[in-house]
């Protein structure tokens, strides 16, 4: 009976922690390394385990770094269910589709580089094929419901409260007389958010995998942060420029548009052009209002009134590329909502590359940005950055809005860990060391519980525990 560590341990991104009961294996995740050029060319080398010998995947929630090799998973052998929040499988939907346009694209564009040096063509790491392949082993479960997945594996999902669908996953293991509670904490969402309820509290476990991302700082109280975004959006509107915000497609973009909603007059919004640039944000938005049932009480009362979260009379949704492409004749008035996050991919590069140079633009920053990411880049305050080879001036003003992020911060982590009646054995996973390091050390001071970093590859019996 044991657990290996194979992803986002020692780093943020690639969730993929591999549990073995007797001669059953079970994955919890299997995400996509982010980051830069180099951390995502990881995706494409082989699995440290042989796919063919995996039962079961049990996926916390649809974000790409926990949900995002599934496809190649199955590409490369793996014959067995995928069990997760059944909106969570309506959002992977969304998810492995446009993962597999941009790597069908990515190759397309690499191949015709390498023909004319005559070089042999790359594959793309998965394509639509490959995804909708994926998605026919995926099995949906509602919250709360104990599930079997294998022979002496029972998992039951709770409601983690950081995108919709988002699952923190309790398994009992059996394995001949020994029993072992294990709890994989997935992405312990931000108490304060808007949309979303308050992550589900435990009480019993052996062994706890726990996130740490924001496990080193404090979020600003959220008053501060609305506060905070009212000010830049002010100071945007007398520089006459626009504003660019990356955007994570799912949680992030949906909890945006909810407070311009709720904010609308007093941020004085109506003289502004509002653009939601992402086709996958714009799916996931709609999923979002197909679920108020999963909402608080506060935004299930507005669904309540009109069904959408996006009922903003200058909200405009560009789907097509060339939509997207006409905003950047616009120089002035525009709110630009477009992905990818950590500016990594999608339509925000090319906003980014028209616009980052104008000294009016303003870029707003609200979620959190991976070392080696364009994102990071700005946050760190890079004056030039890359894209796509040229170089770019930045003169625009970057603003961080830190309140608005989807994890809970050091306190929330403390706090959720805290509600354990006897103390588990704890394991801090996704996360960056430092984080991590400071996490440890509250988590040992304030509840006298054993945490240990996980390490790339680490195996922990939990027959010895």
């Amino acid at each position: 009976m044991k657990i290996q560590f194979f992803g986002a341990s020692g780093e943020v991104t690639g969730s993929c922690h591999l549990i073995e009961v007797g001669r059953y294996r079970i994955l919890l995740d299997c995400g996509l390394i982010q980051g830069g050029y180099k951390d995502e060319l990881r995706n494409a080398e082989e699995f440290a385990f042989d796919p063919k010998r995996i039962d079961a995947v049990v996926l916390s929630h649809s974000h790409l770094d926990h949900c995002g090799r599934i496809p190649l998973l199955v590409k490369r052998g793996f014959k067995g269910s995928v069990y997760t929040q059944k909106v969570c499988r309506d959002m992977c939907r969304v998810m492995f589709k446009d993962a597999a346009n941009i790597y069908q694209h990515d190759a397309e564009t690499a191949n015709r580089k390498r023909a004319r040096k005559h070089l042999p063509p790359i594959e793309p790491l998965y394509t639509q094929d490959d995804a909708d392949k994926a998605l026919k082993h995926f099995y949906g479960l509602d919250y709360g419901v104990e599930e079997e997945i294998v022979p002496g594996v029972r998992i039951r999902l709770n409601d983690a409260g950081h995108i919709i669908g988002s699952s923190m996953v309790e398994l009992w293991l059996e394995e001949g007389k020994h029993r072992r509670k294990v709890v994989f904490s997935g992405d312990i969402g931000h108490g304060e958010a808007p949309i979303l309820r308050q992550p589900s509290v435990i009480h019993q476990a052996d062994v706890v995998l726990m996130e740490s991302t924001y496990g080193g700082r404090s979020h600003k109280p959220w008053q501060e942060s609305m506060q905070e975004m009212g000010a830049i959006l002010m100071q945007a509107a007398q520089s006459k420029g626009n504003v660019l915000i990356p955007s994570f497609a799912v949680g992030r973009t949906q909890e945006l548009l909810y407070l311009f909603r709720e904010y609308f007059e007093q941020w004085n919004l109506g003289h502004w052009q509002i653009f939601l640039d992402s086709p996958m944000a714009i799916e996931a938005t709609e999923i979002y209002s197909r679920h108020s049932e999963l909402y608080n009480q506060k935004a299930k009362a507005l669904a309540l009134q009109d069904k959408t979260l996006d009922g903003l009379p200058n909200l405009r949704l560009t789907r097509s590329p060339e939509e997207s492409m006409a905003l950047n004749r616009i120089s002035s008035g525009a709110i630009i909502i477009a992905g990818s996050g950590m500016c990594e991919g999608g339509r925000i590069r090319h906003h980014l590359k028209n616009h980052a140079w104008r000294r009016d633009c303003h870029i707003l920053i609200v979620g959190f940005q991976a070392k080696g990411t364009l994102g990071r880049q700005l946050v760190d305050g890079a004056e030039q950055v890359k894209i796509w080879s040229e170089s770019i001036r930045v003169a625009a003003q970057v603003h961080t809005v830190g309140g608005f992020s989807a994890h809970a911060d050091q306190q929330g982590l403390v706090q959720w860990l805290g509600h354990f009646e006897r103390s588990p054995r704890v394991f801090l996973v996704h996360g960056e060391s430092s984080a991590q390091q400071m996490l440890q050390q509250e988590i040992q001071e304030r509840l006298s519980i054993q945490a240990d970093i996980a390490q790339p590859a680490q195996v922990v019996d939990l027959l010895e525990l």
